[in-house]
């Protein structure tokens, strides 16, 4: 039951999603610099009026703190923010409003059959795995990654909830490729790569440490960008309206920091950008997501720490001779994630199918390397209860 909903409601989502992002990419006539903070004061609006939507950070400490509860009245501002956010061009993606849409969704059906305890927890993960699972089209990995993100070291500790959200994660995925016609091959055009020998592992481990660094790098620029935001009076819309502006100029300067990069790292795969360009670009998509975030835009940042490992990966390659373009790609967005989200397991898992890349042994040996080279503090900071 939980699967069906969660698909039909995730199907419904992205049609409006899309709409929405054909409408504002149709207004030629207007600036980014006025798009964008426009966005930026409707969001604002939305939240002075309806409330804080919530974010990953929260969903995960009420799992642990809540036991396992995620209420529905955060809903409406998290969809009506969401939508706006990501139809305008911020550099968040919808598996955030996704998953608390449908880990809500878990909660009120145990609800419905009065469960509590472990048994209400576990229908929570299932709500949130179909969601995952809906956007990146692996029903193992989203299982895998709703239940892997809520730690920072144990990897999974709700075992028991592990059949329940593959069962839940089946069916979402069943559904919303039914509805969207996505999800059935690689997300990503990425050419297909066979390992040669050993060194094909040894490469991956390198590009693990350099999609460590880049994580290191990003959380940094994550906290400055944080600490500057605090420091801005005035209610939330101003906040909004003045990240609006950041990213409207961002797009300005360099177009693909624009969206989520669901679309935008085939372009990368496609263009031929100098290493310098391309680390350029690295470093104004992590200041994007940066101030997405921290200017109380809602989405989530998994698709585009993903857009950015690839662009330093494509980098590495044009900077190392040897080093095969699809292998340091993918193996240091494999790292990126792993590091900032502390998922090895299911980023393995999830890149495979996103990238179509057979063989995932160095991708699990990148994400190893991009968890243990992790800080000590975990990024979401509900993690460490």
């Amino acid at each position: 039951m939980i699967g069906i909903g969660c698909g039909l409601f995730a199907g419904l989502y992205w049609t409006v999603l899309e709409r929405l992002t054909e409408f504002v990419r149709a207004l030629h006539s207007l600036s980014l610099l006025v798009i964008m903070p426009c966005a930026g004061l409707l969001i604002g609006l939305v939240i002075h009026r309806l409330g804080q939507p919530g974010e990953i950070g929260l969903i995960v400490d009420n799992i642990h703190s809540r036991g396992g509860r995620i209420d529905t009245h955060e809903n409406p501002a998290m969809l009506l923010t969401s939508l706006l956010s990501i139809s305008a061009g911020g550099s968040l993606g919808p598996e955030a409003p996704m998953v608390q849409v449908t880990g809500s969704f878990g909660t009120w059906i145990a609800d419905r059959l009065q469960l509590e305890g472990e048994d209400l927890r576990s229908l929570s993960l299932a709500g949130m795995a179909a969601g995952f699972t809906a956007l990146f089209g692996a029903p193992l990995g989203g299982a895998f990654f709703a239940l892997e993100i809520l730690h920072h070291q144990h990897v999974v500790e709700y075992y028991e909830a592990i059949l329940p959200a593959i069962v839940s994660s089946c069916a979402s995925y069943l559904v919303f490729v039914w509805i969207t016609r996505l999800g059935i091959g690689p997300t990503w055009q990425f050419p297909q790569y066979l390992i040669h020998d050993i060194n094909d592992f040894v490469w991956a481990m390198g590009c693990g440490i350099l999609g460590a660094l880049a994580a290191w790098i990003f959380i940094g620029i994550f906290k400055r960008c944080q600490w500057l935001f605090q420091q801005i009076p005035g209610p939330v819309y101003v906040r909004t309206t003045l990240a609006g502006l950041i990213l409207g100029v961002l797009a300005i300067l360099c177009p693909l920091t624009r969206y989520f990069g669901h679309e935008e790292l085939n372009l990368v795969l496609e263009q031929n950008a100098t290493a310098f360009a391309l680390l350029l670009l690295a470093g104004a998509k992590m200041l994007a997501i940066a101030t997405t975030v921290n200017g109380e835009w809602r989405g989530g940042f998994i698709i585009p720490l993903f857009f950015t490992g690839a662009c330093i990966g494509k980098a590495l390659s044009l900077l190392i001779p040897g080093v095969h373009p699809v292998l340091s790609m993918i193996t240091t967005m494999a790292a990126l994630n792993a590091a900032v989200t502390r998922t090895p397991i299911s980023t393995t898992l999830l890149l495979s199918k996103l990238t179509g890349f057979t063989p995932f042994a160095p991708i699990l040996f990148a994400s190893l390397v991009g968890f243990f080279l992790s800080p000590k503090l975990p990024f979401i900071r509900a993690q460490e209860k």
